[in-house]
């Protein structure tokens, strides 16, 4: 008889899902699939806002890339009122930028990631985690925690909190960088910097104990899409995308982001509440792409830091064409995180880092604005539109885990069909395809909010637990 095996919930991810794995009567696996099982409507919550509100509002979609949507919200109020922020604004974002990246990613290697790396994909589950790593690797754990924890205070100095920070805003920043908090970011930066430098061969003798998972984690010939500066280079807060191929030739060099329409197209799958993004000229499902720091990497000319540009050059050599093994995200995230401290510190050495213009005043002069950053998981993207009065009447924000969504459901297939055997079921093969979800390092409150059809339950309880009300769709209305 047939089966299903339900994974529920995936876990060391961001937000809730599960993944169900289709069997025949021989226990093979015939499909299997990624669901987002929770709902947030924010493009919704924003509607009949003041535009200017969007920043701020937007960060709250997520507690673990909020500056992201800062950045790529803020950009879009920008184009809003069709100014050109000062030099030393645009800068500093970039500043508070990186440093969300480097505390998620740090978070994702560390944290979520490195208990299976290091300690086993087979290993004990009730082991396999950052409390387990922390008594086999303590030195790692820790490494893990002083990362992320100069990410936070990067943004903390900057943005006056950890978490949901205001300060960047329309036409620029709320309030200049100090020179006290300027010394106080630059004496962090060696520290941070011999953490990744002596994770990084750590990691490279690690995987090589992983050819199966190296060959099977969503390897696959597929298109990558990233932001890229005018020359190529890697890019986090402006320039424009650049779609490559498999072989990584470029298939789309300079899409400017307020065009995104005419190459991005969406969809929505009834067992999923996650949008799936897809490359329009190929159609869909067939115009997959994935996004993030593989992606980046496979999609710049160059890495213009001395460090991260060394272990940039070298990454490429992984495969011939663009790396498409989704297990190599877990390396980019480390050069990433290198590029990122050598960035901040170039940054900080700038001349007028200091300058007090950091912001650009003006009313709504356009109804539409498309702001477009590089959050930690990839490509964001943030688009409005306003009445007269500069209130949203429409938004769509299209989120990297959402431009990714295929080729996470195609790797747990891919996986599942590789390791797990029906008649023979091991913890050990499951695991593997909740790896594979990880590896992409998912942000799932971040990214569902297209309706869908999956079934949804809306209950309004009192103080005392009481079930006052309840809505049911789908799943027979029961």
């Amino acid at each position: 008889m047939a089966r299903q095996i339900t994974i529920d919930p995936v876990t060391r991810i961001e937000g809730h899902a599960k993944i169900t794995i289709q069997l025949d009567d021989a226990g093979v696996v015939q499909d299997a699939k990624f669901h987002i099982t929770q709902f947030r409507g924010f493009e919704k919550l924003c509607e009949g806002r003041p535009f200017h509100e969007m920043p701020s509002l937007m960060a709250r979609i997520c507690g673990i890339c909020p500056v992201s949507h800062l950045v790529a919200s803020a950009k879009a109020c920008d184009a809003i009122m069709a100014v050109q922020i000062p030099k030393t604004a645009a800068s500093l974002r970039r500043v508070i930028n990186l440093a969300q990246l480097i505390q998620s990613h740090a978070l994702s290697f560390f944290y979520l990631s490195a208990p299976d790396l290091l300690l086993g994909m087979d290993a004990d589950p009730a082991g396999r985690n950052i409390f387990g790593l922390m008594q086999s690797h303590p030195e790692i754990a820790r490494d893990g925690i002083r990362l992320r924890q100069f990410g936070q205070q990067v943004i903390e100095l900057l943005g006056g909190k950890r978490i949901h920070p205001a300060w960047v805003v329309p036409g620029g920043v709320s309030e200049p960088l100090s020179a006290e908090k300027r010394l106080t970011i630059v004496g962090m930066i060696p520290d941070a910097l011999a953490i990744v430098e002596r994770t990084l061969p750590l990691f490279k003798r690690v995987f090589e104990r992983f050819p199966d998972e190296v060959r099977t984690f969503a390897n696959f010939p597929s298109l990558l899409m990233g932001l890229v500066d005018d020359q190529g280079g890697i890019e986090h807060y402006d320039g424009h995308l650049r779609i490559v191929d498999a072989e990584g030739n470029v298939i789309e060099g300079a899409v400017p982001s307020d065009q995104y329409q005419e190459y991005i197209g969406e969809t929505v799958e009834p067992w999923s509440y996650l949008k799936s993004a897809y490359y329009l000229p190929r159609g869909y499902p067939d115009g997959l792409y994935r996004v993030g720091p593989l992606a980046r990497l496979n999609v710049a000319t160059s890495v213009d830091t001395p460090k991260a540009g060394h272990e940039w050059a070298e990454f490429r050599q992984l495969e011939p064409g663009a790396v498409l093994s989704s297990f190599h995200y877990h390396y980019a995230r480390l050069i990433e995180i290198l590029y990122a401290l050598e960035r901040i510190g170039q940054l900080l050495d700038e001349p007028d880092i200091l300058s007090t213009r950091v912001r650009a005043h003006a009313e709504p002069n356009n109804l539409e604005g498309i702001g477009v950053a590089e959050a930690p998981r990839g490509t964001l993207l943030h688009h409005y539109k306003i009445d007269e009065n500069g209130l949203i009447v429409w938004a769509n924000l299209i989120i990297a885990t959402g431009h990714n969504n295929l080729a996470m459901n195609r790797g747990v297939f891919q996986v599942a069909r590789h390791f797990v055997d029906g008649e023979r079921l091991q913890e050990g093969m499951l695991n593997r395809v909740e790896a594979v979800i990880r590896a992409y390092d998912p942000c799932l409150s971040c990214s569902t909010h297209a309706l869908g059809k999956m079934p949804l339950r809306i209950q309004l309880v009192a103080p005392d637990g009481a079930v006052l009300d309840e809505m049911v769709r789908g799943a027979n209305d029961a």
